[in-house]
């Protein structure tokens, strides 16, 4: 005698398995937390007018891009809250968990979901897929709107990475092209700087992204440029 489960266990079940991991927030390990913890503290001493919020892109301005941040940003009272690795769902979870408590920074300059494409690390397992990564990054903005109603949100699109043909590239700027839809002039400002890091075949030239994904110190000079003018006016 066959067995049915019962209808609303069908739909939960597949409701479970359709769930989209790019806007659960979530923490990841011990040492995560702990750079979470210190970005925890620094928020609680506020004076924060400039947020860098993203992945390792943005974690990066700490090591290649550190001549260009502290000549360019830091003067801004700018603050960089970038962890390696993280995807939306990540930095979904340190938002909600302390790192937007105790300061309202002027601008947020958001960069992420490039770890939202993609395969895992087994080389066959989808991370997300765009329609997801999109939701991913509408939600991180959604909260930064709820946690800084007052500040301006610089959305950065998702930069490009591997080679032109990629499969990888093309989910990038497929999620790029959507996200563009978040600009409204008012709070949330997108911008797309991806033709400064390309030649004019396309490619990315290996000294501005060595590895075709972290700019170089030559590629946070040309983000730094990028974004000056734009930061500046957002800026009361």
């Amino acid at each position: 005698m066959k067995r049915f489960l019962p209808l609303a266990l069908v739909f939960l079940i597949a409701a479970v398995a359709a769930a989209n991991t790019a806007i659960e927030p979530g923490p990841r390990d011990a040492a995560w937390v702990k750079r979470h913890e210190g970005f925890v503290a620094e928020a609680h001493q506020g004076g924060i007018d400039v947020l860098f919020l993203g992945d390792s892109i943005t974690d990066f301005w700490r090591d290649r891009g550190r001549a260009v941040w502290d000549r360019e940003f830091a003067p801004l009272k700018a603050a960089n809250f970038g962890i390696s690795g993280d995807r939306t769902q990540h930095v979904l979870w340190r938002l909600c968990n302390g790192e937007a408590d105790g300061y309202q920074p002027k601008v947020v300059v958001l960069m992420i979901g490039t770890n939202n494409t993609g395969l895992e690390r087994d080389g066959k397992t989808p991370r997300n897929t765009p329609q997801e990564v999109i939701e991913g990054v509408t939600a991180v903005v959604s909260e930064l709107r709820t946690k800084f109603p007052e500040a301006k949100i610089l959305s950065l699109a998702i930069f490009p990475r591997g080679e032109k043909d990629s499969p990888q590239r093309a989910q990038v700027a497929e999620v790029n092209r959507a996200l563009a839809k978040l600009h409204d002039g008012r709070h949330v400002f997108f911008l797309d700087i991806n033709d400064r890091f390309l030649d004019a075949d396309g490619n990315i030239p290996k000294d501005v992204m060595p590895d075709l994904l972290h700019p170089s110190a030559k590629g946070y000079e040309i983000w730094a440029d990028a974004i000056r003018e734009p930061l500046k006016k957002l800026l009361p």
